[in-house]
């Protein structure tokens, strides 16, 4: 299940750390955001290193459907409400910068990248809510106005609409960028002890240290295991769909989202919280509402994306705890990780140099609000529970699950994950994740094992695919019959 942005984009392949070195600062994660951030510095004159774990570009952003735009679904009202006018001006008008940015590093570097401007969307059937909300947005100069003129077959009374908004290829977007930095890949960061950073092949002593790692892996300080939660959502490519003039997304998460790619069409939705898999089916559920809405359509790809959920809407960018002052983060993006990580390069090119910016006190990871408490309360409700599933009695024995599927098993006495190869053989892996203990649960439609306290995910043999945890599950024994 491979991203049309992964199947024609390849990176330059880099090489891990094997030493021990000194930077001024060290950047954590080559997504888009560590690169955007890590090329802001650089152009300041700063001496950067980014320390990747996997490979660039191999985190989330290339799963995104790569929108870059202002408008985050109906969030402005809300935001005007909570924050006041001025801080919520203040968001606004970071993320209509973020999109001058990028055409600006576009144009500059003369970057190939697929960079179509379009008029952006959100639908819903509530056409007073609608109007409502783009006067709030309006109010906050941004390019937004009320619509009822949508294309068929999309089932809405009127949207709001955001014109000057862009799309674009992520991963050809990204790789000149990284290519003029110094990225370590294969290089995971193990602990931080003062500003030494610890990884397999030797360390890194910074001056600061800036997490873009798409969830901060360490739990203490800043508790952002307490304060955000992940979310999985799915994508079709489609060919044979008919041209849509535009981006679309349904009002809180309702419908579809849609943007075209060249020939294909993209269409997004089926979000879920991570870990709360129930029966699977997503992709088929994904692909029946598109074809009743485009009937001659055929899949030609599909793919599925992990964002990280705040809970007043908004990013945590700025210094990482009050204890830690040389260390920042930028995380929290919801699904709006293109203009989020333009915004964070930015805001945080400033914070490190000392110039003031308006936007820190809005995206300050130490904001807080009456969301931000009820999310903790509800975060650590998630993560007991999470904690007792471990006692509760699994299903039936391995003999229960097919050849081809896995689930929680009882085996000799103990609740285990299996997962069955084609023939025959079981994978016996330990449930329990080894981020802070919460037992897995086994997503059938992806084959994986998920974590539904704070979203980590592993493969159906227990490889890490994705954090806050730091290394796989364990294989509780050899593969059996």
């Amino acid at each position: 299940m491979e991203s049309i942005w992964s199947r024609d984009c390849h990176m330059e392949k880099r090489e891990p750390l094997t030493r021990s070195i000194e930077t001024e600062i060290a950047v954590v994660g080559a997504g888009m955001a560590g690169v955007l951030i890590a090329h802001a510095l650089q152009r300041e004159g700063r001496q950067v290193v980014v320390l990747e774990a996997d490979r660039t570009g191999s985190g989330q952003i290339r799963n995104t459907t790569a929108k870059v735009t202002s408008q985050h679904g109906l969030i402005y009202r809300k935001l005007i409400r909570t924050f006041g006018w001025a801080k919520a001006a203040h968001y606004a008008q970071a993320n209509q910068e973020a999109i001058r940015a990028y055409r600006d590093i576009i144009q500059a570097e003369g970057i190939d990248c697929g960079w179509e401007e379009k008029r952006a969307y959100v639908y819903g059937d509530d056409a007073d809510r609608l109007r409502a909300e783009a006067e709030a947005a309006a109010s906050l100069g941004l390019p937004a106005s009320y619509t009822e003129d949508l294309p068929r077959p999309i089932p809405a009374v009127g949207a709001v609409k955001f014109q000057g908004q862009a799309q674009f290829h992520p991963l050809r977007f990204l790789r000149p960028l990284a290519e003029k930095l110094t990225i370590y890949e294969g290089t995971p960061v193990r602990t931080i002890e003062g500003g030494v950073l610890k990884t397999p092949g030797g360390t890194v002593r910074a001056e600061k240290i800036i997490f873009a790692c798409h969830y901060p892996f360490l739990n203490f300080p800043g508790l952002y295991f307490a304060r955000m939660h992940q979310e999985r959502s799915y994508v079709l490519a489609l060919e044979g769909a008919p041209a849509v003039d535009g981006m679309y997304i349904g009002a809180d998460g309702a419908g579809l989202s849609l943007r075209t790619c060249g020939d294909l069409l993209l269409v997004g939705g089926e979000g879920h919280r991570t870990g709360e898999n129930g029966a699977g089916g997503q992709y088929e559920r994904l692909l029946q509402t598109a074809r009743e809405w485009f009937p001659v359509a055929r899949e030609a790809a599909r793919w599925s994306a992990q964002d990280c959920m705040t809970p007043d809407g908004l990013p945590y960018v700025g210094r990482y705890a009050p204890s830690r002052p040389h260390w920042y983060v930028a995380t929290g993006f919801h699904k709006w990780g293109m203009t989020g990580s333009m915004l964070a390069a930015s805001l945080l090119a400033n914070l490190v140099s000392g110039r003031p910016d308006p936007l820190e006190e809005v995206v300050s990871p130490r904001r807080f609000s009456a969301a931000a408490l009820g999310m903790a309360l509800a975060q650590g409700g998630q993560a007991v529970k999470g904690l007792a599933r471990r006692f509760l009695p699994a299903g039936a024995g391995p003999a229960s699950v097919a050849p081809g599927s896995g689930g929680v098993v009882k085996l000799d006495g103990r609740t285990v994950g299996v997962w069955r190869e084609e023939d025959g053989r079981l994978c016996v892996v330990d449930i329990r994740c080894p981020h802070m203990g919460c037992r897995l649960e086994w997503n059938p439609h992806e084959r994986s094992w998920d974590c539904p306290c704070h979203g980590s995910r592993f493969d159906c043999q227990g490889k890490l695919l994705s954090g806050p945890a730091q290394e796989d599950i364990s294989r509780e024994q050899p593969s059996i019959k």
